[in-house]
């Protein structure tokens, strides 16, 4: 028995069910002016229950030209603005797009919620060819969505947090692990690492890798505070890390990344406590803020602009189907510097 063909919804059925005219639609989804917010969103609304998309969306997977990438990022703007790593990792992204003649659609979201909403609106409403998601968590929403909408995207972040999506990613654990065993070299048996926010996947696989570390060194203290990147965090952190008694208190203090790590040079100081003398400190990623300290802060360097641009080239392998698929880029490694060295005995 032959099965029966389902109905192909129409722009129409959307419009009903939205409750405007079948132009109104069309305005929306070509980005057209004339119409609220809230029709607008009433109209993507309608069309995501019924399954419709109009035909020209899958323009960019035919081949045509991308002229505007998305990148949305879950970041409080101030923060933002003081955070090196997004700074280099969007100049990477832009030195590619720029290649391409393609733009950036950059956007600061509050929630993984709001960002569905608006990666589906972006795609549905044909603003961008191709996105990049970053900052994955466990069961992260995004994956799901952008595989039912057939979304061209590359996902920064490891493959056991994307699913079937392309993705580049770093090998934080192995990272980790080097920083611990560096330290534990020098002859540090207490070691502190100040991570960055706990729902963040990378941020759970640092946490593993250094509890796994710790106890393969049989350090005799270890600990793990969580932050949310900033400066002022990093501080509160190492000051009541550093605060403690002389044997709950360690002498090396691994951070997540060097705005952190900068702020924790500064409570040392304002305790009276020398670095590296009286604690080592190392930061993450490596930015020109670890040079200019003094002394230069001990890092695991990271090409963080190289990281940016092998996202956007590989997005731009997803979109036309000739990319390498997903792969890790080059592990953060030490670079020592004048902030770590052998404790006081």
């Amino acid at each position: 028995m032959t099965a029966t063909p389902t109905p192909r919804v129409t722009i129409k059925e959307v419009a009903a069910r939205a409750g405007v005219s079948k132009g109104a639609v069309s305005l929306a989804f070509n980005q057209k002016p004339g119409l609220s917010e809230a029709t607008r969103d009433r109209i993507f609304r309608a069309a995501r229950e019924l399954g419709w998309a109009p035909s020209p969306t899958a323009r960019t997977l035919a081949g045509s030209r991308v002229d505007v990438v998305g990148l949305a990022i879950c970041r409080p703007a101030r923060l933002l603005g003081l955070e090196p790593f997004y700074m280099e990792f969007v100049s990477g992204v832009e030195s590619v797009l720029t290649e391409h003649s393609c733009s950036l659609l950059l956007r600061l979201v509050r929630s993984l919620e709001e960002e569905v909403g608006l990666q589906e609106s972006w795609w549905r409403g044909r603003q961008i060819g191709g996105s990049i998601l970053v900052d994955f968590r466990a069961d992260d929403p995004r994956v799901a969505t952008v595989e039912r909408l057939g979304m061209p995207v590359v996902a920064v972040g490891h493959p056991s947090l994307t699913g079937s999506l392309t993705s580049v990613w770093t090998e934080d654990a192995t990272a980790v692990t080097e920083a611990v065993r560096y330290l534990a070299a020098l002859g540090h048996r207490r070691i502190a690492r100040v991570g960055g926010a706990a729902t963040l996947g990378h941020t759970s696989m640092r946490t593993a890798a250094f509890d796994e570390a710790a106890r393969a060194l049989e350090l005799a203290g270890a600990w793990q505070v969580a932050t949310d990147y900033s400066g002022e965090a990093g501080a509160r952190a190492t000051r009541s890390l550093l605060t403690a008694a002389a044997p709950d208190r360690p002498t090396a203090i691994v951070y997540d990344n060097d705005i952190m790590a900068v702020a924790g040079l500064a409570v040392a100081a304002e305790m009276g406590l020398s670095v590296p003398d009286d604690v080592s400190l190392l930061a993450w990623d490596d930015s020109q803020l670890c040079r200019i300290t003094h002394p230069p802060l001990s890092a695991m360097s990271h090409d963080v602009h190289g990281f940016g641009a092998e996202a956007a080239r590989t997005l731009f392998g997803v979109i036309t189907g000739e990319g390498p698929g997903s792969h890790p880029v080059p592990t953060p490694v030490l670079t020592p510097r004048g902030s770590t060295a052998p404790p006081k005995v």
